[in-house]
């Protein structure tokens, strides 16, 4: 990874994303620090630097399609698909969504963009923590017909998600844990 861009890129998150303190997250669980990706993956800057440093995990595991559960992978998914819209057709890597739940009319999917069955299918995540979210993904992902070939996350919070998703033999990478996070905001606040 180049070097720079996540040193910018941690500058960002730790302006518009993370925050030490007390919090009480969605599961009811306390904790001394909190992160909302979204702040930063909706943020141009922040985006650009996401979409540099994603890219080259995603050759590497030569996927053709990336997305994952709204609302977290929005931004994410649509990065990849305009930052590779210019090159050439086999190159490209086309986004997707997945819903929470199936919809019910219309076609009735649950995933929607652009997953064919057969496609190479990365798994994207704003923030890891139990990994269920990214689970759902990847078992909407498998039912259509496409091959998950990883979990790909802007921050893993070390909670046990990483962990759950590789139990599922999938491999699991994050651009920042919630530990470099913690230490550079120490650092930062002297």
């Amino acid at each position: 990874m180049n070097e720079n861009k996540r040193a910018r890129l941690i500058e960002i998150l730790l302006d518009r994303s993370f925050k030490l303190g007390d919090f009480t997250l969605s599961s009811g669980r306390k904790s001394q620090y909190y992160v909302d990706c979204r702040t930063s993956t909706l943020h141009p800057e922040g985006l650009a630097l996401i979409l540099e440093l994603m890219l080259p995990i995603l050759r590497e595991w030569d996927a053709q399609a990336a997305g994952g559960l709204t609302l977290g992978a929005d931004p994410l998914a649509a990065a990849v698909a305009l930052g590779t819209a210019t090159l050439p057709p086999d190159r490209r890597i086309a986004g997707y969504i997945v819903r929470k739940e199936q919809k019910d009319h219309g076609r009735g999917r649950q995933v929607e963009g652009c997953l064919e069955a057969g496609m190479k299918a990365a798994v994207l995540e704003d923030v890891i923590t139990t990994g269920e979210s990214a689970l759902r993904a990847v078992k909407a992902v498998r039912e259509a017909g496409a091959t998950v070939v990883g979990v790909l996350a802007v921050v893993d919070r070390e909670e046990g998600g990483r962990e759950a998703i590789e139990r599922e033999g999938l491999p699991v990478r994050a651009l920042f844990t919630a530990s470099e996070l913690k230490r550079a905001a120490m650092v930062k606040k002297g």
